[in-house]
């Protein structure tokens, strides 16, 4: 108990509290996007519920894995080698989530590029089954949730301050996935390039699974920038719908 109080009078300590905290929302962007994609083929009135849920499993998935960190760098340790590869758990783990990311986007995007009317997303509502999208977003909460508990034994060194940023930042995505549900589903185009952003996603994981890491900092200017020019365009629709009422 003492040292969970000895940790709140360091300012080093929240220094990294700050930081760990933004690191965790910013790491859990893509993480509220694929439970926001995923809820949506839920009946309306069960989306809420299942988004809350798939962030509270987020968030409970990462405490597992915080306070077993021994078992999570056990992960790091080569399992056997291809091409001159040393392929871990963590790579087995990150190469799977990432293909079944690309197979979620694909098939979404193939979903509304094949024209999705009003009575097929009905049906798709009314076949996809809670519990499995849980399951989805359950399976898909570890894969994210191992960068991020990475990143958090990484940058603080006291665990108190790990516990307290990560439950901070899941607190802060449970504020923030309604909003951008609302947006995803307001706009047809949003939602096909947040679709865009989780297969890049996947080719990250994959890739990073095959030992070719990718900065995550270009992966988020390039999601930072598209979701940017994105907006312009949407003002822009906006401006000439105004002018056609007007004229």
């Amino acid at each position: 108990m003492l040292e969970w109080i000895d940790w709140m009078s360091d300012p080093a300590a929240w220094a990294a509290l700050v930081t760990l905290t933004v690191m965790e929302i910013v790491l859990g962007i893509d993480n509220i996007v694929f439970i926001s994609i995923l809820a949506d083929r839920l009946p309306e009135h069960q989306r809420p519920r299942a988004r809350q849920l798939g962030l509270m499993a987020a968030l409970v998935t990462r405490l597992l894995l915080l306070f077993s960190i021994a078992w999570l760098m056990g992960l790091t340790r080569a399992l056997f080698e291809v091409f001159g590869h040393g392929v871990s758990g963590r790579d087995l783990v990150l190469g799977a989530g990432g293909l079944f990311l690309i197979y979620k986007a694909t098939t979404e995007i193939h979903a509304k590029l094949e024209g999705e009317g009003d009575g097929h997303a009905a049906s798709d509502a009314a076949g996809a089954s809670f519990v499995s999208v849980i399951v989805q977003i359950g399976l898909l909460d570890v894969v994210f949730s191992l960068d991020s508990v990475i990143t958090a034994v990484g940058m603080a060194d006291d665990i108190e301050v790990m516990v307290v940023a990560i439950i901070l930042a899941v607190g802060v995505m449970l504020l923030l996935v309604g909003a951008i549900n609302r947006v995803i589903a307001a706009h047809p185009t949003i939602k096909m390039l947040a679709l865009s952003f989780l297969m890049l996603i996947g080719v990250a994981l994959v890739a990073d699974g095959a030992g070719l890491h990718i900065p995550k900092g270009y992966i988020y200017f390039a999601m930072a920038f598209s979701a940017a020019v994105e907006m312009m365009n949407l003002r822009l629709r906006a401006r000439r719908r105004e002018r056609q009422i007007h004229t």
